[in-house]
């Protein structure tokens, strides 16, 4: 069963054909579908399907064009372009995601579905490709609001923790995507180089994605209950660190969390500083909208701020939480106006 989603109406600019357009933002556990029907159309009909329950892309869009053509009964058109995000690096036409079982060919996904053209890129250049169009509903920022022009970058703990910008050209929009999630995450203090030296016995390399993400959080959690001899409790789920940390009811769950937006918050920091970001950081992911105001009373803006002689530089940045769980999608459709028909 497929889980229908509302997913707004969020227009596009001008956009060329062939239509209908197929758009997906593919994570680790979930996979979300849209539809651009037309010329300046907004993408509609979202559904969220169970990656976990899916062979691969292929049937996953399968299972929902047959309840888009259910829904749509005679209007219905197979479509024609598409454009995948995956969290996954891009590299030549396989595409193995890294935090799920779908591998696949981008040529026989595109032959399968009978689209005259595939674009499949990162989740997290999409993503960058959506902050420009991102309206005042869809943030939630710390005090000033970014700036849709110069330099801009998203950050994003989900499943696993994307990193990617994008900057103005005198052509238009260019992401910039990357792997900045699987840079070694650095300790500000001895509490948290305590803790990076408690995940080393484990792991010989600690990335950003290792503590800052859903994969990563019970590890974290883990961590702080060593370093600060918390009583010893079974293994929480990311899910159920977050709501006993949320609740109150558990003071190691609660710490957790805090250390989680510090982290956050240093990483950041060091994301706007390597690629400039001076218009804007964005925090997009499933983790962060779900601590609500929790973040916004979190340490994360005084870290992303903390860099010593450059903490002037940093305090001029804007930084907003992204709201919107399917601001990607938008990201998507505008990588395939920005792509030739047949390319």
């Amino acid at each position: 069963m497929s889980d229908i989603v509302n997913a707004g109406r969020v227009p596009l600019q001008a956009d060329t054909g062939p239509f209908p357009w197929l758009v997906a933002d593919i994570g680790g556990s979930n996979a979300r579908f849209g539809w651009v029907g037309s010329a300046g159309g907004a993408v509609e009909h979202v559904r969220k399907l169970s990656v976990p329950q899916h062979a691969g892309p292929a049937e996953a869009v399968q299972s929902y064009l047959s309840d888009l053509a259910g829904t749509l009964g005679g209007s219905f058109q197979a479509p024609r372009r598409g454009a995948f995000a995956v969290a996954s690096t891009i590299a030549g036409d396989r595409v193995t995601l890294t935090n799920s079982h779908w591998d696949f060919s981008t040529a026989g996904v595109c032959a399968a579905l009978g689209l005259d053209d595939l674009l499949v890129m990162n989740d997290f250049e999409a993503l960058a490709l959506a902050l420009p169009h991102l309206q005042p509903s869809q943030l939630r920022c710390h005090a000033a609001a970014p700036l849709p022009s110069g330099t801009l970058c998203v950050i994003g703990p989900g499943t696993g923790l994307g990193v990617a910008g994008i900057t103005e050209t005198a052509h238009g929009w260019v992401a910039l995507p990357g792997e900045g999630g699987h840079a070694t995450l650095a300790a500000l203090d001895d509490f948290e180089a305590a803790l990076l030296a408690q995940v080393r016995r484990r792991y010989e390399h600690v990335s950003a994605e290792r503590l800052l993400s859903g994969i990563g959080l019970p590890l974290l959690h883990g961590a702080v209950a060593a370093v600060t001899g918390a009583p010893s409790v079974a293994t929480l789920t990311a899910e159920e660190i977050v709501a006993r940390g949320l609740a109150g009811q558990d003071a190691c769950c609660r710490q957790t969390l805090d250390t989680f937006c510090a982290l956050l918050g240093s990483f950041a920091g060091n994301v706007a500083l390597t690629l400039g970001a001076r218009s804007g950081v964005y925090i997009g992911g499933g983790i962060v909208p779900r601590l609500a105001d929790l973040f916004f009373a979190s340490p994360f803006r005084a870290r992303f701020e903390a860099k010593g002689r450059f903490s002037s530089y940093l305090q001029q940045i804007p930084t907003a939480l992204i709201t919107d769980t399917l601001s990607a999608l938008t990201g998507a459709a505008a990588a395939i106006r920005q792509r030739p028909s047949g390319r």
